[in-house]
């Protein structure tokens, strides 16, 4: 089987990405961890973020240190197991570059030994693309998220098929067991989420219902057309029973992360932790109350931040909001037109409903 394969030109042992911009300016200037170190082999279980994590004190900010432009953090490095991350201090900003200690230059054709400088020249390395390159980020808190039905708007609540009946009038189904659906208007579809509408995301300044966050609770393949159209169930993460919702399956895709802030100020609470828990930590999965609408994009960071509480001065007596606190950061993975899911990918202290999300 012919093998693709990638071309990296590497010299005196650092690999500079060709075509490199500067990426897009964030928030004030990069600030290195306190302990970032000279360089970092990478191993096996290392993600972008994490490599970034040892040299920033905001990893979210690597594009900036890789100076990557926007086009090229769609599909940033191609890092391996083995391979070395170096910290460039010699300019105005840090920068990371990649490359190869120096005994393996020289096993591929160089010379020298381990910590002396040694010249040689630009050589060509290529690696099969199946070889298995680090991720930007460990997927896999949000792996389950990416493609289950999250949010419906009220009209889908309304015209989404419905199971009407159960295999032997069963009050509950598993896998393997029939159920017998409603409202399937397009006969091409074969595969379905599950899902029953769990509750409403309230609008915390209007008090009405931004959409309606749903409980996903398994799959099935449709077995027989008609209608009632026959299913049988594949898989459960929940009860399944009358009553419960149909929504066409997609394949789970991966998204490419691209962490940046919002290209506009954004204001917003976080409205539900998933699964009804009331303060969340880091790697919990939250929902917000903006979306598309608001010009948020998958890749966004935004900044947590503590409501300020309402005191009263006691020498005045008048009502004095205290400022609102950063306590984390989250990384926004799916939008909807006016709600989003994130990643709370740093938190201080515990999240609650209602802590406000803005830029970082």
């Amino acid at each position: 089987m012919l093998k693709k394969s990638i071309t990296w030109v590497l010299g005196c042992a650092a690999l500079v990405v060709a075509g490199a911009a500067a990426a897009q300016p964030a928030t004030g200037p990069l600030e290195l961890a306190p302990d970032a170190p000279d360089k970092h082999v990478v191993v096996r279980g290392d993600t972008l973020w994490d490599i970034s994590g040892k040299f920033l004190k905001s990893p979210w900010r690597w594009p900036e240190i890789w100076q990557l432009n926007k086009d090229q953090i769609a599909n940033p490095h191609l890092i391996y197991p083995g391979d070395i991350v170096y910290l460039d201090r010699s300019g105005d900003q840090p920068r990371l570059r990649l490359g190869r200690s120096v005994d393996t230059l020289a096993q591929a054709g160089g010379s020298g030994g381990t910590d002396r400088a040694t010249r040689v020249e630009p050589m060509v390395r290529s690696a099969p693309l199946d070889r298995s390159a680090i991720p930007t980020m460990n997927l896999s808190a949000i792996q389950v998220f990416l493609n289950r039905p999250l949010i419906v708007e009220e009209d889908a609540l309304k015209t989404h098929p419905r199971i009407v009946a159960t295999q032997d009038g069963r009050v509950y189904l598993s896998r393997g067991d029939l159920a017998y659906a409603r409202g399937i208007t397009d006969e091409s579809v074969t595969d379905w989420h599950v899902y029953r509408p769990a509750k409403p995301l309230i609008d915390p300044a209007t008090r009405q219902p931004l959409a309606w966050e749903t409980l996903y609770v398994g799959t099935a393949s449709m077995i027989r057309k008609g209608d009632p159209a026959t299913l049988r169930i594949q898989g459960t993460a929940e009860e399944i029973g009358e009553g419960d919702r149909l929504m066409p399956a997609e394949r789970a895709g991966v998204p490419s992360f691209a962490p940046r802030p919002p290209s506009a100020p954004v204001d917003g609470r976080i409205i539900s932790v998933y699964r009804g828990v009331d303060q969340v930590g880091k790697y919990s999965v939250v929902a917000i109350s903006i979306g598309k609408a608001q010009g948020l994009e998958v890749g966004n960071v935004l900044a947590v931040q503590s409501t300020g509480r309402l005191i009263v001065d006691r020498q005045t007596k008048e009502p004095v909001k205290l400022p609102n606190e950063a306590i984390g950061q989250l990384l926004v993975f799916r939008v909807f037109d006016k709600v989003s899911y994130g990643l709370v990918v740093a938190a201080a202290q515990p999240i609650s409903i209602g802590s406000t999300v803005t830029n970082p």
